[in-house]
């Protein structure tokens, strides 16, 4: 058994999970179970503003370097003897991303890796597959990040995937610039979409998903929603199958509430009501996408999974098998 630490870094939160790990990690076939020891999130919008300056604000970084510190503190609790930091797409697109790197270093005695679209992709395939199974058919996975979103195609190990330049974040400060967003914003959020969607089934071909698992804050948020939660209930949110209409209904109300009407939610993070009508509006328009073309091939999707085990699994699973 080896005790790990994964850190997931993004554009919107950084996410930490200690866990036991069976065996050797990721590295050995199979993925097994993880143990979690302790899983928690903080909003710490590393990204804000990055889309346009391209730089990591000061104020951002000293939010990011305060969570880094108190996790480095519950790494030496929990007697972890591996750690895996993984960086995503705000560190990716910064020109001071160095500044980053040696903060967190300073900090957790580990270099943070800035990792590419595609192995961001990856892992969070790893994560989720390690819990939901492979399926019979291939399974297309979706993590919505702050910064970008990944879209991945296998069955027990990726088979084609794309990273799209578009998150909650980005298209919030791209975009959705009133409140609640007129309707040509959400116009112009959703061609931004589409054009990315156009440029991800050039390498991923969604007509051949026969299981669409959503992962990250933007998606099991929407479930939340859809399952007319009162709080955030991680029980009934993770593994929760919801319908195409579901998804739809719950993505557009999400987008069209005003960021006071979306606070009001029990389930919602406060760190999320100003972003969550562009993570849901990226959301329903992959669910659309993929469902169109299914439909074309004679197999419709019918839904999809939320999944609570993503990227930040994948890279306890990784770390276990480095260490």
């Amino acid at each position: 058994m080896t005790r790990v630490a994964a850190i997931d870094c993004g554009t919107n939160s950084i996410r930490l999970l200690i866990a036991d790990v069976p065996g050797g990690g990721i590295s050995e076939g199979a993925a097994p179970a993880l143990t979690d020891r302790c899983r928690m999130m903080r909003i710490v919008r590393l990204g804000e503003g990055v889309d346009r300056t391209g730089r990591l604000s000061d104020a951002a970084l000293e939010r990011t370097f305060a969570a880094c510190q108190d996790y480095a503190e519950l790494c030496e609790r929990h007697g972890v003897t591996a750690i895996r930091f993984v960086a995503t797409s705000a560190t990716r697109d910064a020109a001071n991303r160095q500044t980053f790197v040696d903060g967190v270093r300073a900090r957790l005695g580990v270099t943070p890796e800035v990792v590419t679209g595609v192995e961001e992709a990856a892992l969070s395939f790893a994560g989720a597959i390690s819990v939901v199974g492979p399926a019979s058919g291939s399974s297309l996975v979706v993590d919505i990040g702050g910064g970008s979103s990944e879209i991945v195609l296998g069955q027990d190990q990726p088979q084609a995937q794309y990273s799209m330049n578009i998150g909650c974040v980005r298209l919030t400060e791209r975009h959705l610039h009133t409140d609640p967003p007129s309707v040509a914003e959400r116009r112009a959020a959703m061609d931004d979409v589409d054009a990315a969607l156009d440029e991800a089934e050039r390498t991923v071909d969604l007509s051949a998903a026969t299981r669409l698992i959503g992962l990250a804050g933007s998606v099991t948020t929407v479930t939340a929603h859809a399952l007319g939660l009162d709080h955030y209930d991680s029980d009934r949110i993770d593994g929760a199958h919801l319908s195409i209409e579901q998804i739809d209904r719950s993505c557009q109300a999400l987008v069209t509430e005003s960021r006071a009407e979306r606070a009001a939610h029990g389930f919602m993070h406060p760190g999320r009501a100003d972003v969550i009508g562009a993570g849901a509006l990226v959301w329903s328009r992959i669910v659309a996408r993929v469902a169109a073309r299914t439909r074309e091939v004679g197999h419709p999707i019918d839904g999809a999974l939320t999944s609570e085990h993503d990227i930040l699994d994948g890279i306890a699973l990784s770390a276990a098998a480095g260490a």
